[in-house]
């Protein structure tokens, strides 16, 4: 380099050609030329690594609680009406009245109890929901998942008929199919002079359905609610009304609304005031789960300072002689900041391109692994869900390269602020 052109740089824009084309020099040398390549190759792979772990996590996460909530409360409802307003004539105007409320997709009357179901392989416990076929047909979680059978026959007949539709876990641990009849006993049936006596009916599998998670799948008989209301001695009454939303996320807001609509007597709750230890709980490990794996980046981009601190002493004489040609201190702070950036960068990006994809791809990626191992990765019975699910939140992606950018140049700028203090002249001493 000519001492004009090193004079031009020293008065040149900050970042310009020469900086950047030194940076990219130093950023490609080999060992024998006093690069560092090989370091520098790590801490891309570090980089890439834990970016992409953090955004396929974090994905990961999403899609659980999106899952959970979709079907939870596509399950349950959103909103649930107890109180003086379920007994008697009051009920379906009531339920008329709330319907009307906007942002209001659903109000289901049910009833639900536990049954003992006696089939020909086995005896359990299931858990019974009194539901009208018109609900049951809107209820698309159900309706749109049977797996053998239909829900034609559900709700025909005298008191609502006598076809069920149960949980295809639950037939099949039972031994029953479409068609067959199946025992159902309830510990607290009609009333008597001795008190509640039990009631035993048996009644026709309709269908199974299968919504994915184990603790509905393997638990759940749907019984019309007129039956219901029968088979658990509660004529004219139901449990309470469920309440389903076009947002689940409006519960809170609508409740005032809906209360006023159901009447005085009313007692109005919602979704996130059920099972409130298990959603905090998810939301706890969400958190804690992306602060930890934050942590991995913070690590990874740390060896962009053991690289950098090992090319600065290397290129000691290099950086003496720009400095008396007539490069300025922020020139050579900013070609080796360059240089480490340049690093932090092409790893996140790199990890991103593979965390997003490895989160898009996650079926077949399962299934692969499943198939390799010949054991299932993700059991049902465990996790509730049959499937890993995931969903990438684009915001979240977003933050995780600005957060990976930021410790990328932040671990840069000590080893590059050396080397813009680097005495000229010690530094020649030596050579």
């Amino acid at each position: 380099m000519s001492t004009g052109q090193a004079t031009a740089g020293s008065t040149a824009a900050p970042f310009g050609v020469w900086e950047r084309m030194l940076a990219n020099r130093y950023l490609r040398a080999k060992r024998s030329q006093g690069g560092v390549a090989m370091i520098s190759l790590i801490s891309f792979i570090g980089i890439t690594l834990a970016v992409g772990v953090l955004i396929v996590v974090m994905s990961v996460m999403n899609g659980f609680r999106a899952e959970l909530l979709g079907r939870i409360l596509g399950f349950q409802g959103h909103v649930f009406v107890a109180g003086g307003v379920l007994d008697g004539a009051a009920l379906q105007p009531a339920v008329q009245r709330i319907v009307k409320v906007p942002g209001v997709l659903q109000a289901t009357p049910v009833i639900q109890g536990q049954v003992l179901a006696m089939g020909p392989n086995a005896i359990t416990g299931a858990i019974v929901r009194g539901v009208s076929a018109s609900d049951v047909a809107a209820t698309r979680i159900i309706a749109g998942n049977i797996t053998h059978g239909s829900i034609k026959a559900y709700g025909v007949g005298d008191y609502g008929g006598d076809t069920i539709l149960m949980g295809d876990r639950l037939a099949e641990q039972l031994g029953v199919k479409v068609g067959d009849s199946l025992n159902l006993v309830s510990p607290s049936g009609g009333s008597t002079a001795f008190g509640q006596a039990p009631v035993q009916k048996a009644f026709t599998v309709g269908g199974t359905f299968t919504i994915g998670m184990s603790q509905y799948d393997q638990a759940y008989i749907y019984m019309p609610l007129p039956q219901a209301q029968l088979f658990f001695g509660r004529e004219g009454s139901v449990d309470e009304i469920e309440v389903k939303l076009a947002n689940p996320d409006q519960a809170d807001k609508l409740k005032a609304d809906i209360s006023r609509a159901a009447g005085p007597t009313a007692i109005v709750t919602d979704w996130t005031q059920r099972d409130t230890s298990f959603w905090g709980a998810l939301k706890v490990e969400r958190n804690v789960m992306g602060l930890i794996l934050s942590l991995l980046v913070v690590i990874a981009a740390m060896n962009i300072i053991s690289g950098l601190i090992m090319l600065v002493k290397n290129k000691g004489r290099d950086i003496a002689i720009l400095r008396t040609m007539g490069a300025g201190q922020g020139s050579i702070l900013r070609i080796f900041f360059m240089a480490g950036a340049t690093i932090g960068a092409l790893g996140t990006f790199t990890g991103v391109v593979l965390g997003v994809l490895f989160s898009l791809y996650i079926d077949p990626i399962q299934g692969f692994v499943e198939w390799a191992t010949g054991q299932a990765v993700f059991s049902s019975d465990v996790y509730f869900l049959s499937r890993l699910p995931a969903k990438v939140d684009w915001s979240e992606v977003a933050a995780i390269v600005v957060f990976s950018l930021i410790m990328s140049c932040v671990w840069t700028l000590p080893p590059a602020w050396r080397a813009s203090r680097l005495d000229p002249v010690e530094a020649l001493r030596y050579e």
